[in-house]
């Protein structure tokens, strides 16, 4: 019996098997197939400006240590966090050639890191308990975040009928008073709500697959229903877009 060709709903479904590690979302980037419209700022601009000034450095929720490696030479000084368990060994091997070792991390609220130890903490899209910051920041130190907000990608979650991400009500004033509550005091806070384009159905399949927090029961068979309707709207159209809801601050302790 003659087999049926594959469509090119098919061939997406096939091709969201390549390998993720760390955060490294190069597999769609490189090829433009997801494209994040840009800030009114840049993190890696932020974190550079107070590098030079300090001689500790701790970067919570490091991932695969691509951005911190992407920092050297690093203060001498420098240690590296990570909760995600996969993502543990792939970091060690990066940032371990450049002295930084990597403390993995089960509770927020218990970080295995000494008291007032860090002139400067770092946090890019990971979360975080205030107590803690304050506890392992110096006196004078800085915390510097830049955060995802809870409505960021809703539009996935509404397209598929899955239910709202758990953490819909994050966002910048609920961060702000939870560092003050800690002691730290404020002096930079910004949001903004861009967009996140994606031009093909396998792009959002791997993407879904990379961050299972988003729709933690999501499966290409579940929702399969729902994900040829985005594809005919993807064919049709060209691109869809989600929200790309982001925040930055920084918080000082006295």
């Amino acid at each position: 019996m003659v087999q049926p060709a594959p469509t090119e709903f098919d061939y997406y479904l096939n091709e969201t098997d390549q390998p993720f590690a760390g955060w490294d979302f190069s597999h769609l980037t490189d090829t433009g197939r997801m494209r994040e419209f840009p800030l009114r700022w840049n993190y890696y601009v932020h974190v550079r400006e107070r590098l030079s000034a300090v001689r500790s450095l701790l970067d919570m929720g490091t991932g695969g240590g691509e951005f911190l490696a992407s920092l050297a030479p690093l203060p001498a000084d420098t240690v590296a966090t990570e909760g995600y368990e996969p993502n543990i060994p792939v970091a060690a091997a990066l940032l371990g050639p450049l002295g930084v070792p990597v403390v993995p991390v089960k509770e927020d609220d218990r970080l295995a890191l000494e008291d007032a130890r860090f002139e400067l903490v770092i946090n890019r899209h990971e979360s975080f308990a205030p107590q803690e910051v304050a506890r392992t920041l110096k006196p004078g130190g800085t915390f510097l975040t830049q955060q995802v907000g809870g409505d960021n990608d809703r539009e996935i979650n509404d397209w598929l009928g899955a239910p709202p991400f758990e953490l819909a009500d994050w966002r910048l004033e609920v961060a702000a008073e939870g560092l003050e509550r800690a002691g730290l005091r404020i002096t930079l806070r910004d949001e903004e709500r861009t967009k996140t384009r994606f031009y093909d159905i396998g792009a959002i399949i791997y993407y879904l697959q990379a961050i299972p927090w988003q729709i933690p029961d999501f499966s290409v068979r579940k929702y399969e229903g729902a994900l040829r309707e985005i594809h005919a709207h993807i064919r049709k159209h060209g691109y869809i877009d989600t929200t790309c809801s982001r925040f930055i601050l920084t918080a000082v302790k006295p």
